[in-house]
């Protein structure tokens, strides 16, 4: 794929990792969807964009609302008459442990608000755009591509019984979906961060970021800039498909 006047939806593209992808792709050429919740933080990506060179719209949508999703991506295609690529960035994280007891006793179980919350957001809202970024390329006959953020914790991580198991979904999804979409020229690709440096991580305790620092064995922590990068190289090969890319400074052995 050419990024040169490609349009690309992005998810959760206010702020952090989605503004940085903006950003980058901006750079090159691309016109941005930016879809999110935060107008104020749309608003400010938009003019970011356009510092970059390029253009963008926003989009307020939920993406764990079916309606939402349907209606953003029928503008999409609607304002900027085509739709390229997807990268499914959104996503919350609500952690905890399924049970924390203390001499026998139960002290705190994992809520089922906890539990939905983040598989709402983080499994069906990436399976709700991706369906409907899909119908919406089908129906314009573009060869497009999806990309979806998946996590290093895709495979398990302590305190994050929620958030491992939708990480785990969306990397099957993109898989299924590489194999699904083929007939159409979409493809379908994952990318699998480590620990990156945003506003979430951001807000952690110096003591904590070094301690986590010192576990990668690159002994540092990604940057934004490091994930735009592999979400423009998937969009420009058109020969990648069906798999996750961990960009994790070889955290995940």
């Amino acid at each position: 794929m050419k990024l040169q006047d490609s349009v690309i939806a992005i998810t959760g593209g206010g702020q952090g990792l989605g503004r940085a992808m903006a950003i980058f792709l901006a750079e090159k050429g691309a016109k941005l969807a930016l879809i999110d919740l935060n107008e104020e933080k749309l608003a400010e990506t938009v003019k970011l964009v356009e510092d970059a060179g390029s253009e963008a719209k926003y989009y307020l949508a939920n993406v764990a609302k079916e309606n939402d999703v349907e209606g953003t991506f029928e503008r999409i295609t609607a304002e900027f008459g085509k739709l390229d690529g997807l990268i499914n960035n959104a996503g919350i994280t609500r952690d905890g442990l399924l049970i924390k007891a203390k001499d026998g006793e139960i002290v705190k179980k994992m809520s089922i608000e906890q539990w939905q919350s983040v598989i709402d957001v983080n499994l069906t809202g990436v399976f709700l755009c991706a369906r409907e970024a899909a119908a919406q390329m089908i129906k314009t006959k573009t060869k497009g591509c999806i990309i979806n953020i998946a996590s290093i914790s895709r495979a398990g991580n302590m305190g994050q019984t929620n958030y491992s198991a939708a990480k785990s979904g969306v990397a099957s999804m993109t898989v299924v979906w590489a194999k699904e979409l083929a007939r159409y020229g979409i493809r379908s690709m994952g990318i699998a961060p480590g620990f990156i440096a945003t506003e979430m991580t951001s807000s952690m305790k110096p003591e904590a970021l070094e301690m986590m620092s010192k576990m990668i064995p690159l002994h540092r922590m990604g940057q934004p800039e490091e994930i735009a990068h592999t979400v423009a190289y998937i969009l420009e090969n058109d020969y990648v498909s069906g798999r996750v890319i961990d960009v994790d400074g070889a955290l995940r052995l």
